[in-house]
């Protein structure tokens, strides 16, 4: 792993950058708005339309990382990406009127394609890299990590050069994007692409359906548990975001840095959790289950008070126990598939993690009109339906420790998972 730091310090650039080019944009929607004279609903689809175009590439973006390299796909999206930041930020610069705002919306559909084959390729590019399994929990950890450290900064950074000018965020989103793709040029060697270019879409997708068809059972839970924590992560931080705003009239970087709170936790917990899983399966199943658990068990407490300062204490466990779950399904899902299949899978549990992202502050915002007991309570429930998939359709191997040993793919019928006797 040592002689790869610097490959991996460019690659966990990408899921930060990609979470700035998008998040930094949320706290100053309303000053977006403003600027651009439209309506709430217009300036949300800033967000969504990036997110909607991200969820449907995102398959086919893994296929075409499975098919002609990972980092082939990774340097055209990074690219791509900063292309539609430019268009976006030009566009706020340049023109006025409402051909600013629809614009603006290209480029970040523009965005949202570069989006697609950035971040959801770096999965399976790292369980390439390496051979031991420590070194792919570690090296996953660090990238969940990156990714949190994201969402982390996004909100004070989108504030602070939004004081400058209010379009600054959209000019940052090229720059950013052409230093991580700078760093991945110059660092990334990804490893020799075994031989599967004479393969079919066909028989590609024969084989990715056999591979649903086997180990689906934990497949689509780890999809699930992906997609949970992703919906309640950004479906509580709507709703703190909305309260901190509305009832305590915090705004800007002050409230970037209240809300940096529970994510700064996530963050700590990510990086320890992918180094304490290790290569142990068991452990990361029971690591995940307890992740699950402890955020299941925050959110109901949490439902009792609606004293922010309560909130904000209980929320910061909740993202304990998200940061302790994700690193672990990242690793089961990695190291679970062969390498010629393993960006397509991963692909398809990354657009799962984006639908949680996206539909969780819609779902927030209509819960906030029932109580306080009512939209923590339905969020417990989530929560405890991908712990109760954890513990019982995710069924890792026995851990075989007597002997190191480097990591080797998978056989067709998979190691990784114990499925039941036909």
């Amino acid at each position: 792993m040592e002689d790869k730091k610097w490959d991996l310090a460019a690659l966990a650039s990408i899921p930060l950058i990609m979470t700035l080019g998008n998040s930094m944009l949320i706290p100053i929607l309303p000053l977006i708005s403003q600027q651009l004279h439209v309506g709430p609903f217009q300036v949300s689809m800033l967000i969504t339309v990036y997110a909607i175009v991200a969820i449907l590439l995102i398959p086919i973006a893994g296929y075409l990382s499975d098919r002609f390299g990972r980092k082939v796909v990774i340097v055209p999206s990074l690219a791509i990406a900063a292309a539609g930041g430019a268009v976006s930020g030009a566009a706020a610069w340049m023109s006025s009127g409402m051909t600013t705002y629809w614009i603006i919306l290209a480029g970040r559909l523009l965005q949202g394609i570069g989006a697609a084959g950035a971040f959801p390729i770096v999965l399976p590019l790292v369980g390439d890299m390496f051979k031991e399994e420590d070194d792919v929990s570690k090296s996953l950890g660090i990238i969940e990590t990156s990714n949190t450290f994201g969402k982390v900064l996004s909100p004070i950074l989108g504030a602070a050069l939004a004081i400058v000018l209010w379009y600054l965020p959209f000019l940052a989103i090229p720059v950013l994007c052409v230093l991580s793709l700078l760093l991945v040029l110059i660092f990334v060697k990804a490893p020799k692409k075994k031989n599967s270019g004479d393969m079919t879409i066909r028989q590609f997708l024969a084989d990715t359906r056999n591979i649903l068809r086997e180990k689906g059972r934990w497949l689509y839970a780890i999809f699930a548990v992906g997609g949970i924590s992703m919906f309640i992560l950004f479906g509580v931080l709507f709703y703190l975001s909305e309260t901190l705003e509305m009832e305590y009239n915090l705004h800007g970087v002050i409230k970037g840095l209240v809300l940096a709170i529970p994510l700064a936790v996530l963050c700590l917990a990510s990086y320890a959790a992918g180094k304490w899983i290790g290569k142990h399966k068991k452990r990361m199943k029971w690591t995940g289950f307890a992740g699950m658990g402890l955020l299941t068990l925050c959110l109901i407490i949490t439902g009792f008070s609606s004293q922010i300062v309560f909130v904000i204490s209980f929320f910061s466990l909740c993202g304990a126990g998200i940061g302790m779950a994700l690193p672990c399904m990242d690793a089961l899902i990695t190291e679970g598939i062969e390498q010629k299949q393993r960006g397509t899978i991963t692909s398809l549990y990354s657009s799962m993690r984006f639908i949680g992202v996206s539909l969780g502050p819609p779902a927030v915002s209509l819960l906030m009109k029932t109580n306080h007991w009512v939209l923590f309570g339905v969020m417990a429930a989530i929560s405890a339906v991908g712990g109760l998939l954890t513990l019982f359709a995710v069924k890792p191997e026995q851990d075989k420790t007597d002997t190191p040993q480097a990591r080797t793919e998978p056989a067709a019928g998979g190691w990784m998972m114990r499925e039941k006797a036909r």
